[in-house]
């Protein structure tokens, strides 16, 4: 860790207390901004989630109609991300972010809106779970590839693992708030919270200050600059592995949150105030990973802990599946929470830490699409099977699918680790020491001239 960069007035690493490195990624101003905004605005963004699943339920009682807005939100990321992330690694991303951040909330002011006026219908629900897919088409990438201009590449890991632990303590707090908003005034004042609490991180990202970020001449089409980004995941074997597990687990195993309305209701009978607290123990084990990730201080074994973190993952969806108790289920959401957070942190850390900058929002969107991109097919494919099989048989063999992909990526990973390796250094990070310059040049990639770094 000799090579480790700190802000000004930071002390070395063995001054500090581990506390302090666990958030050694806030002695950044600009990041400090940052995650002060996500702390108030994720909150508002999971009352939304939950109200807006509870309330989809109240209307049509159906396991299908879930799958169906749950389609109709993320599909957009799948169909749009890599336009998003040619639009990260072209334009600004700091505008960018600030841009999709305001196109968030107005759509949240409408939603809230319709609801309080007594008007809303599925299909609106629908148009605007659409549009705000699209808004997280661009927002994604550009977020994912802004981090590392607030931090370097020193802290990523770091930084990645905050932005994670903001992200679970809002899906603590979040689906506890909304539970009780929705029991005792409506979906509508939920949906309205979540407007509102997008100005604190729209205000931290107007004092955000970052200088010019070089970029590549405009002699590309988008048409290229997307292939350039799916061939350097097709043929970089790491990323590629990495990359497919995700996408796995977020097709069969991560539609389990679609289906939580209907174990509320039927098979655990706790209404829409349980339903908040089965989230929220969710977001308490994913809380606790991203606290132990954000511990550690270099990359050496994550990858190994995303195969085992799969395993674990479906492990505890076969659990939740079979469950009749309410307290045995919140265990196994905790369980569930803490490897899914696990391996996709993971996994974001590793790709980040061996992706060339100028690729980093191309392949960020891929890794969107992977994450979230195969949700929406996941979701869809969820309701149907819910309501044919009952939604405790889907999501166990939702959990098995996560298991045997553990297992492949565990077998294949092993002969990806030089590779990994050498990219790492490339990127001047293993464990935040410099490291030799890449081996071949970003233009072995992308047919278009590159800019020096």
């Amino acid at each position: 860790m000799s090579g480790m960069r700190f802000a000004k007035g930071t002390t070395a690493p063995k001054a500090r207390s581990r506390l302090a490195m666990t958030f050694r990624a806030l002695a950044y101003r600009n990041y400090r901004l940052f995650f002060c905004g996500q702390v108030i605005s994720l909150v508002g963004t999971w009352m939304q989630n939950i109200a807006q699943a509870w309330l989809v339920y109240r209307l049509t009682k159906s396991a299908l109609w879930l799958g169906t807005v749950g389609f109709a939100g993320q599909i957009p990321v799948f169909l749009f991300s890599t336009l998003g992330g040619v639009s990260a690694d072209r334009y600004s991303r700091h505008r960018t972010v600030i841009a999709t951040q305001t196109s968030a909330m107005v759509l949240a002011f409408i939603l809230a809106a319709l609801t309080l006026a007594g008007h809303i219908q599925v299909w609106e629900i629908i148009c605007l779970a659409t549009l705000l897919g699209l808004v997280n088409a661009f927002d994604i990438p550009a977020r994912q590839a802004f981090v590392v201009e607030m931090v370097g590449q020193g802290d990523l890991i770091n930084a990645i693992a905050l932005n994670s632990a903001v992200f679970n303590s809002a899906r603590i707090l979040g689906p506890a708030v909304a539970g009780v908003t929705v029991a005792a005034i409506g979906e509508g004042w939920c949906f309205f919270a979540n407007g509102v609490s997008y100005v604190a991180v729209i205000i931290g990202l107007l004092l955000i200050r970052v200088p010019p970020r070089a970029r590549e001449p405009e002699t590309n089409s988008a048409f290229a600059r997307v292939l350039a980004g799916f061939r350097f995941v097709a043929r970089t074997g790491p990323i590629r592995a990495l990359l497919l597990l995700l996408g796995l687990v977020s097709l069969t195993g991560m539609p389990y949150t679609v289906l939580m309305p209907v174990f509320a209701d039927k098979v655990l009978g706790v209404g829409a105030r349980g339903l908040g607290i089965l989230m929220g123990s969710a977001g308490v084990g994913a809380l606790a990973g991203t606290l132990t990730l954000a511990s550690r201080r270099d990359v050496h074994g994550l990858g190994r802990w995303v195969m085992h973190a799969a395993l674990g993952f479906g492990i505890a969806l076969i659990l939740f599946s079979r469950s009749q108790s309410f307290a045995l289920s919140l265990l196994a959401l905790f369980l569930a929470g803490f490897a899914m957070i696990i391996q996709m942190s993971s996994s974001n850390t590793l790709i980040q830490s061996m992706v060339p900058d100028a690729l980093r929002g191309r392949v960020m969107a891929v890794y969107s699409m992977m994450f979230m991109g195969m949700a929406p097919f996941g979701a869809l494919l969820a309701g149907a099977l819910a309501s044919r099989l009952g939604a405790p048989n889907t999501v166990a063999l939702g959990g098995v699918t996560c298991m045997a992909g553990a297992a492949a990526f565990g077998a294949r990973w092993p002969r990806f680790g030089g590779e990994a390796r050498r990219l790492i250094l490339a990127q001047g990070m293993v464990g935040g020491e410099p490291a030799a310059p890449p081996a071949a040049p970003l233009d072995t990639l992308d047919s278009g001239p590159q800019v020096a770094r």
